[in-house]
């Protein structure tokens, strides 16, 4: 969601409440998304903690991409999506290594590795690389288009006035145009 640049504190507090707000609901869903892919991965496979995550990140960062793009900030300029795609990748990869890296320190660092504390620690890395992803990707990825500049605040000087007609040799009688100059005779 663009967000006022010239408008009132107000106007650019709204438009913010609206773009968390649609970030929010499309984090919601990515977050249902890793942590269902994450459990299970965690109760079918043998894999690590660690490698299960980065397995349901990466599957909820394709989900997100969808609901950013078409949703979210579908407003946004979209010229470009090759540099779009990668900025995202890329700041979902540093999203990825906050995320997971609370993970891996929870469990390899601490000890806490059970079922319970896994999903805690799985949400507390979310929750941190989400703010870097909500500031990253509405800095870098998802730009917004310039605000539209309302025709009132153009100057009148852009419009060329039009030229006036030339003015008239000699006095002009308001009727018939030009008076006659007397015959002395």
């Amino acid at each position: 969601m663009s967000t006022p640049r010239h408008g009132s504190a107000l106007e650019r507090v709204r438009g913010l409440a609206r773009e968390v707000a649609k970030f929010g609901a499309v984090g919601g869903l990515g977050v249902l998304v890793n942590l269902g892919v994450f459990n299970l991965i965690r109760h079918t496979t043998d894999l690590q903690v660690v490698r299960a995550s980065v397995i349901a990140t990466v599957v909820a960062i394709a989900t997100n991409y969808l609901g950013f793009r078409y949703f979210a900030y579908r407003d946004r300029a979209q010229s470009g999506r090759t540099r779009e795609l990668a900025l995202f990748a890329a700041f979902s990869g540093i999203g990825l290594v906050i995320e997971n890296g609370v993970l891996y320190t929870a469990t390899y660092g601490f000890g806490w590795d059970g079922p319970v504390a896994s999903n805690v620690f799985k949400f507390v890395g979310i929750g941190t690389a989400t703010v870097f992803r909500f500031w990253s990707y509405r800095s870098w990825v998802f730009k917004a288009l310039p605000e539209p500049e309302p025709e009132a605040a153009q100057p009148a000087a852009s419009v060329p006035a039009p030229a006036a007609p030339p003015a008239p040799a000699g006095p002009a009688h308001p009727v018939t145009g030009p008076v006659p100059e007397p015959a002395n005779n």
